[in-house]
């Protein structure tokens, strides 16, 4: 009896070392493959120069100026903006301004592989709505961020997006409206964009 005890003690002893061997290797190419992974990053070239933006709502918020041929780092991406880093700044630009490389077979951490592929093979939907609003040279001229007198507001939403305050006086059959962005102030009269200038800090 004690014989078949012990046979039976050491068979479980010898199933149990092996499990922790198989568990161990299991870790090691778990590990090696995560750091491989950490390793491929993938990046974007720039087709045109393009800003470098610090908020993707707030148009203005432009860090610097990417020179054409230059390579950043892709973090994420949606329908319309590339999350980059490029020279130690991170921010976003137009995902139609550059092109994902592709040498870089793995994305960084949080970024699965099929966003970056559709990066590439989808088509820009904000710039499809904003043809399909205002037809196809306002539609450039908006996408593009620029503003110009005579815009309504909706277009200036469009083009800048959200202004992060709106002050606005009605007086009598008038509406007068001043929306601040980071650095530039713009100034509606019924609904109609006459001027704009620097925020003074």
């Amino acid at each position: 009896m004690k014989k078949i005890i012990f046979i039976y003690l050491l068979i479980i002893a010898v199933l149990s070392a092996n499990a922790q061997a198989d568990k161990s290797d299991s870790f090691k190419s778990r590990e090696s493959n995560q750091s491989q992974n950490q390793n491929n990053t993938v990046t974007a070239t720039l087709k045109s120069s393009g800003r470098l933006f610090g908020n993707k709502d707030d148009l203005t918020s432009v860090l610097l100026i990417i020179p054409s041929g230059s390579v950043v780092s892709v973090l994420g991406s949606d329908s319309t903006y590339l999350h980059v880093v490029y020279q130690d700044s991170e921010g976003y630009i137009y995902r139609k301004q550059a092109v994902i490389d592709k040498t870089g077979a793995a994305v960084q951490a949080n970024q699965p592989v099929n966003d970056v592929q559709a990066v590439q093979d989808q088509p820009d939907s904000r710039y499809t709505a904003l043809e399909n609003k205002y037809g196809s040279a306002m539609a450039a001229r908006i996408y593009t961020g620029k503003i110009w007198k005579g815009m309504n507001s909706e277009m200036v939403h469009d083009s800048w997006g959200a202004a992060q305050k709106i002050n606005r006086v009605v007086s009598g059959n008038t509406i007068k409206e001043e929306w601040i962005y980071r650095s530039t102030w713009l100034y509606f009269e019924n609904n109609t964009l006459l001027k704009w200038g620097p925020v003074n800090q």
